[in-house]
């Protein structure tokens, strides 16, 4: 019997075979999922409704299972019509998240163009769809090592 919140056996197959610097996007609800996987990732579509499941959902359970060294959403081109708007409040959800869970990593944008370079390499794992309505809500979550003892 598992201890941890992440019940998922695709999910927790691939996070088990997992190792330091791979790569899990946890993908909002328009990301394209499907035409950007990495060679070595495997997509699970948790999409059952509009807005169930969220990114947020998943990142709490995720957080109970895995190691997190780095955490980056899709940052907002300057030339999108959003980015007047500052950070998306989803954002800051995900920072409670983390917080919540005792990891320190900061929420590190990567401009658009380059968070699909850095999900299509080959370290990335998995990705996990979603049908999170929240603009932005995309978060690509880096492996850490399991310290002695944890």
């Amino acid at each position: 019997m598992l201890k941890h919140q992440l019940l998922h056996p695709q999910i927790n197959a691939v996070l088990g075979r997992a190792g330091h610097h791979a790569k899990v996007l946890i993908a909002d609800g328009n990301y394209p999922a499907s035409t950007t996987l990495g060679p070595n990732a495997e997509l699970v579509s948790l999409n059952l409704t509009p807005g169930v499941v969220t990114v947020r959902q998943v990142l709490e359970v995720l957080v109970t299972a895995i190691p997190i060294e780095a955490a980056n959403v899709m940052g907002i081109p300057a030339d999108d019509p959003y980015a007047a708007r500052g950070n998306p409040p989803v954002w800051a959800e995900f920072r409670e998240t983390l917080d919540a869970a005792h990891v320190h990593v900061p929420l590190e944008p990567i401009v658009k163009w380059d968070f699909y370079d850095a999900v299509a390499s080959r370290d990335h794992v998995l990705t996990i769809q979603t049908a999170d309505q929240a603009l932005w809500a995309n978060l690509l979550l880096t492996i850490g090592v399991r310290k002695p003892g944890e």
